[in-house]
């Protein structure tokens, strides 16, 4: 993904969620996708689809039992 697209994306994601702290982060080998963070804690990716012509964005967080507990 490209800075700018990635600039959009976490501004979007940060007024969404109202949550500054958010921040999307290129992947250094991958350029369809980028990390997403709150702090210092990764917390899911967001891929680039552009299939069919139509451009879009999916953001996949997993939540395992382990971040339940407690």
């Amino acid at each position: 993904m490209k800075p700018d697209e990635i600039r959009k994306i976490e501004a979007y994601l940060r007024s969404k969620f109202e949550l500054v702290s958010l921040q999307v982060r290129a992947r250094p080998i991958k350029d369809d996708s980028a990390e997403v963070y709150i702090g210092d804690e990764f917390i899911g990716v967001i891929f680039r689809d552009d299939e069919d012509d139509d451009l879009s964005w999916n953001f996949q967080m997993a939540i395992l039992e382990i971040d339940l507990e407690g």
